[in-house]
């Protein structure tokens, strides 16, 4: 009787010489998620043998793609990003899905599970402006855009004085408004620019101590069927334990938090000297008031402490605390 490794790759093998794709991947269409897209594609491709061509990326419009008049908190939250996404795992006509991570709802729908990332990129903000070199060197009043509230609310937070507005769009479509004049300055993820070759679009680096990013930031998920043998089989080859430890850490502090669009949250989970260390904050929208905590144990604890962290902060935060402007 043929062992299950050889009846894998005898299964594979037949898949290989048929028309069929080998995997199917479904993605946004927006040039960082094609990116995310071909890099998964591309280590699939390596650990199993095969051709990068034979892995499909099937790019599907998302409801967040279209929503461009007006920020995402008032179309429901998190989510928007993944639904059509995750509609195409649930109906089979895809075999995973390659996300951002810190766009992926805290609850996944039934069925579907975060399998695998690929190893983490630079988890830090970049700051981006035309007329100063920092945050803290804006002229008094000066206008930030960006779409995320946690960035709102940290800006608020160490700049009281200055405005924040709704700025949305890809990468290049933001830096275009900001060539335009705009907006005085915005911040993007260091990791989308590295991903691009933007890099250098980067007026400066925000440190991870005095900008505390996105849960997920910088990590790529790939979400599959939890029934989907086969699937979660070729993944484990190109997962990064360390990376999927973390998120499932900065997860579980979401998920206490029922945290969505319309909650300044930030959370970063890493792993020291055969500890994890966690460190997570809550805002209010305005930047007037916030909580932090931070936590460090054993890595296979790390969901356990992340909602632990969660639950103290809950408790310290007043009541009516995110609804607060």
């Amino acid at each position: 009787m043929p062992t299950r490794s050889e009846t894998r790759v005898a299964l594979w093998g037949r898949m290989a010489q048929s028309s069929a794709p080998f995997l199917r991947i479904g993605t946004r269409g927006s040039p960082l998620a094609l990116w995310q897209a071909r890099e998964v594609r591309a280590h699939l491709a390596a650990a199993h043998g095969v051709e990068p061509e034979a892995i499909a990326i099937e790019p599907i419009r998302t409801t967040g793609d279209v929503i461009q008049d007006r920020p995402l908190s008032e179309a429901g939250g998190k989510g928007l990003f993944t639904k059509e996404i995750e509609q195409a795992l649930l109906d089979k006509t895809i075999d995973l899905a390659v996300h951002s991570s810190k766009d992926m709802p805290t609850a996944l729908p039934a069925g579907l599970e975060l399998a695998a990332c690929l190893p983490r990129e630079d988890v830090r903000d970049a700051f981006i402006s035309r007329k100063a070199t920092s945050l803290t060197g804006l002229q008094h009043g000066a206008v930030v855009g960006t779409a995320s509230l946690r960035r709102q609310a940290m800006v608020k937070r160490l700049r009281p004085d200055i405005s924040v507005v709704t700025f949305r769009g890809n990468v290049d479509t933001r830096l275009k408004k900001l060539d335009d004049g705009v907006v005085d300055a915005t911040l993007l993820a260091l990791a989308g620019l590295k991903r691009l070759g933007r890099e250098a679009a980067a007026t400066a680096v925000l440190e991870v101590d005095v900008f505390l990013p996105a849960v997920g930031q910088g990590a790529i998920g790939i979400e599959v069927r939890e029934a989907d043998t086969r699937t979660c089989d070729l993944l484990a080859n190109i997962n990064h334990t360390e990376t999927l430890t973390a998120l499932r850490t900065e997860r579980a502090f979401l998920a206490v938090l029922d945290g969505s669009c319309r909650t300044p949250i930030a959370g970063h989970a890493r792993i020291e000297g055969g500890n994890i260390l966690f460190r997570g904050m809550i805002l209010r929208p305005d930047g007037s008031e916030t909580h932090e905590t931070a936590r460090r144990g054993a890595i296979q604890d790390g969901a356990a402490l992340g909602a632990d962290a969660a639950r103290e902060l809950r408790g310290r935060a007043a009541p009516g605390f995110f609804a607060a402007g």
